[in-house]
């Protein structure tokens, strides 16, 4: 509980500033008018591009690359003509031009106000009218009416709104940066998120060069989507073939290693599943997941124990998805079961191989959605054979043999090597 104290009543506004009702089929649609970032991977997750006087919030761990991130964008947005504002209320001047001359940012429509008041900052954004307004962060901006102190629920709440309001009635694409808690949240409150139009989260290890932009909620577009970059000494350069880069450094011969070919919004992406496998020493076994759901291992496991014939209950088991994604489809299924009973039986999966299928309770293999997509995406890599359920394929692609399966007991004859 928050107790919130104004020095400032608000100002009633004149009735000649309030809305009319309008006829729907009257009202004209700007989802066609969208802007260019300068990034495919960013206009991906966006939904095709900035739309004209949308509040996005952008979200992620210290040094993940948020800041860099959007200098880029607006280094774009500005060589393209367009004025470009970026408001920084936690970096001097000086620090954001050591950034800009490592970006590579020099032009004459990027402007740069250090400030924290967001009356001030109302004011100059009404002044330039930029195509482009950054906020970097929400949580040191401050509006004196309120009595708490910066990054308050009350605070952030209140400067959300009122940004809002200026994006929607001036037509200014804003992006605003929040911080992350402890927990891996946005800080502020839950509905920071409603108020804005779009929420973006960057992830990734700030000591690896790969970063992934996903998003929760876009009132523009899909929320499936996701962008690949990677951090290097001029700033984030887009991933442009995102499944060649979770398989590079993959070994072949290794047991528990399987390649499955799992779908990230639209867009098809190769990764390799790496399961491991041990006799426990303890009463109750090990189950460790990264970027696999922990109950629907569990699941699988009581699965491949009851329907396969093969024991997990005294076997330590660890997965990982290598990469650093989140896979949440099912169709990544019968790719882990595979990758445990390989580790299990210290058997390796067949070379050039790619996995894909649904697996039930009775082990059998259902069909999984977009399957073309996912074998033109096996051919486009490489991959010379793919173990899919018995369905209906509409499009046949050359090089590539499809092995189809109905049940676990026959994905492993077909995926394991003799």
């Amino acid at each position: 509980m928050v107790e919130e104290t104004r020095t400032k009543k608000r100002q009633a506004r004149d009735k000649t500033e309030y809305a009319l009702p309008q006829k729907l089929s009257e009202l004209k649609s700007d989802s066609a008018i969208r802007t260019k970032t300068g990034f495919v991977e960013l206009d991906r997750v966006l939904g095709g591009g900035m739309v004209k006087g949308s509040l996005t919030l952008i979200g992620g761990d210290p040094g993940i690359g948020k800041s860099t991130l959007i200098m880029q964008v607006g280094n774009y947005i500005a060589s393209q003509g367009e004025l470009v504002l970026y408001v920084s209320a936690e970096e001097s001047p000086e620090q954001l031009k050591l950034r800009a001359q490592r970006l590579g940012v020099n032009t004459d429509n990027f402007y740069v106000l250090p400030e924290v008041e967001l009356e001030n900052i109302l004011a100059r954004a009404e002044e330039l009218n930029p195509a482009l307004l950054v906020i970097d962060s929400i949580q040191t901006i401050y509006k004196p009416e309120l009595a708490s102190a910066p990054g308050s629920v009350g605070q952030v709440r209140e400067c959300t709104a009122d940004l809002l309001r200026l994006a929607k009635g001036k037509k200014v694409t804003t992006f605003i940066v929040g911080h992350m808690t402890k927990f891996g949240a946005i800080a502020g409150p839950k509905t920071l998120e409603h108020i804005v139009d779009t929420v973006l989260y960057f992830e990734g290890d700030r000591f690896q060069q790969y970063r992934i932009l996903r998003t929760t909620k876009n009132r523009f577009g899909s929320t499936n989507e996701i962008g690949i970059f990677e951090m290097t000494e001029i700033g984030l350069q887009e991933v442009n073939n995102p499944s060649q880069f979770f398989l590079s450094g993959r070994e072949k011969a290794i047991a528990g290693s399987v390649v499955i070919a799992t779908l990230q919004g639209s867009r098809p992406i190769l990764i390799e599943v790496q399961a491991l496998a041990t006799p426990t020493f303890y009463s109750i076994p090990q189950r460790v997941c990264s970027g696999f759901d922990f109950r629907r291992l569990a699941m699988l496991l009581c699965i491949i124990e009851r329907r396969g014939g093969i024991p997990t209950a005294n076997h330590d088991v660890f997965l990982n998805v290598v990469g650093g994604l989140k896979i949440e489809e099912p169709a990544a299924d019968l790719g882990v079961v595979l990758a445990v009973i390989s580790s299990i039986r210290n058997q390796v999966v067949l070379p050039d191989t790619v996995v894909v299928g649904e697996v039930g309770l009775g082990g059998e293999i259902r069909s999984v959605s977009q399957i073309n997509y996912r074998i033109k995406e096996a051919v486009r890599i490489g991959f010379r054979q793919m173990v899919i359920p018995n369905q209906k394929i509409t499009e046949k692609e050359p090089g590539i043999e499809l092995l189809t399966c109905r049940s676990i007991q026959e994905a492993q004859e077909l995926a394991m090597a003799k």
